[in-house]
Order: C-alpha cells, then structure tokens, then sequence
C-alpha cells in the first residue's frame, strides 16, 4: 500500500509541476485560438488577409440578424476580433484579456445565433477560455516574460 501511495504522489507531483501545467495551459491556448482562426478564415475573401467576403456580409444581414449591432460592423468586428484575438492567445500576450473577449464573442453567438449549440460546443470553448482567465498564459508566454520580477 505504501508503494502505491508513494508512486501516486510523485505521479501528481509530476504533473503538477509548473512546466506541465504551462505546457497544458499552451495547449488551452492553441486550441481556443485554432477555433476562432479557422472561423475567421472563412469570413474573408480566400488569397486575403482582412477582406471581408460577400458571403459574411450576406450572413450578417440574413442568419445572423438577431446580433445586436448593424450587419456591417458585425461582419467586421466578429471578422477581426477572430484574426486578432488568437494571435495573441498563441504567443500569450494579454491573455486573460483575449480570453476574455472571446467568452464575449461567444455568448453573443450563443445568445443570438445559435441558442442550440450550449451543449455541443459553445460550453467548450468557453470551458477552455475560463481556464486561461482563472490561470493566465503560463510560463511559456509573453505575459509571463512581461510579469517576472527582477
């Protein structure tokens, strides 16, 4: 019995290292940035950077309606904050901030756009952004790098 205690305290101790706890808060932020990326992407023209595509803009006047803001400015706003806000996640600049952000983002579709979509993945994104709100970027971050005391 005491070599199973001793073997599950070092597992934890392990994994509760702060170099594994950052590598997963790492993971939390490529994977929450990687969402809104892809979802950005396909808001703009293909061969463009920014350009918003006449089909976002068709859906923020039609699908997404119900968005409290004008069509356009949505179109836009949603388009940005979704090139913005994961690259900063990905190289932990502001991220609590950022993470923030995209739990607005999400409510804002959950509420307005796809009410039936809790379950399935909205909880999850913001399971994931909640996490780098309550524990920040970690050690492999650039906020890290800005906080350290000399």
């Amino acid at each position: 019995m005491n070599f199973i205690t001793s073997s599950y305290n070092r597992a934890i101790a392990i994994v509760s290292a702060p170099w594994v706890e950052s590598l997963m808060l790492l993971f939390v932020r490529i994977s929450l940035a990687g969402i809104f990326w892809r979802s950005g992407r396909t808001k703009v023209d293909e061969g463009s950077w920014l350009t918003i595509s006449d089909t976002t803009k068709f859906l923020f006047q039609e699908d997404y309606k119900n968005v409290p803001l004008p069509p356009e400015l949505g179109a836009y706003m949603s388009t940005y904050a979704e090139h913005f806000f994961p690259i900063l996640l990905v190289i932990g600049l502001f991220t609590r901030l950022s993470a923030l952000a995209l739990v607005g983002m999400t409510m804002v579709i959950q509420i307005f756009v796809f009410p039936e979509a809790w379950w399935s993945v909205h909880m999850i994104w913001i399971a994931l952004a909640l996490t780098l709100i309550v524990r920040g970027g970690g050690q492999f971050s650039i906020d890290a790098i800005l906080t350290r005391q000399k």
